[in-house]
């Protein structure tokens, strides 16, 4: 009975989001067939906790718990366009939070090594990749300046909180991979992308944007 009940539910979010994907995403720029396909397949809703169901498609971040938030679907899906990924890669993510983003990028990439240091977020992230079925993932609390090094090299890093590039994701980076990260002080960030190549980083510039701050230590 109550399956039954909750298959209608379940069904109404179709429409939202494929209104999401067209007006907010689309509509921006971001051209990835493969991107917004998992778009379109991560039920956002899943991640953004009953009391904002209704608001998880809706072109704005939302808060998560501890101060953190979900980041707006075109910010997610620009980050996700921005590491190209062919489908082989081995990505570290720096700062779970709900697990929204590591879901998008589970269904891009071979695997996802993410890192979150509130145990709170790492907690609810577990639950929710789990309701959501996304399994090619690893989940750590910790420290993400520190990276991850029992899994190192990665072929891409991405890091969701603003601030600057931590010299051990570097190390940490495979050669020919890419780091991406909102960079910048207080509320002020933009999205940079570093290419590892013969020894060399290049970077290159993209939008502005604003991201919670990133942090050392857990909690």
């Amino acid at each position: 009975m109550n399956r039954l009940a909750s298959a209608p539910l379940q069904q109404s979010y179709d429409r939202p989001r494929k209104r999401m994907v067209d007006e907010q995403i689309i509509a921006r720029g971001v051209q990835s067939p493969r991107v917004i396909a998992a778009m379109l397949q991560v039920q956002r809703h899943l991640f953004a906790g009953e009391a904002l169901r209704l608001h998880a498609y809706k072109d704005k971040s939302l808060p998560i718990g501890e101060g953190q938030t979900i980041s707006q679907p075109y910010m997610v899906a620009k980050m996700t366009e921005l590491l190209d990924l062919k489908g082989h890669e081995r990505v570290l993510e720096i700062g779970t939070g709900c697990g929204y983003q590591t879901a998008v990028l589970s269904c891009l990439c071979k695997r996802v090594y993410s890192i979150e240091r509130i145990k709170s977020l790492h907690e609810l992230a577990k639950r929710n990749l789990r309701k959501a079925r996304h399994s090619n993932v690893m989940l750590r609390c910790g420290d993400g300046l520190l990276g991850w090094e029992d899994y190192a090299p990665f072929d891409a890093i991405i890091v969701t909180a603003g601030g600057f590039a931590s010299d051990l994701w570097l190390e940490q980076l495979a050669e020919g991979g890419v780091l991406l990260m909102p960079e910048g002080i207080g509320k002020s960030h933009r999205l940079v992308r570093r290419y590892k190549q013969e020894g060399k980083v290049e970077e290159e510039y993209f939008d502005d944007c604003t991201f919670v701050p990133l942090l050392s230590g857990v909690s």
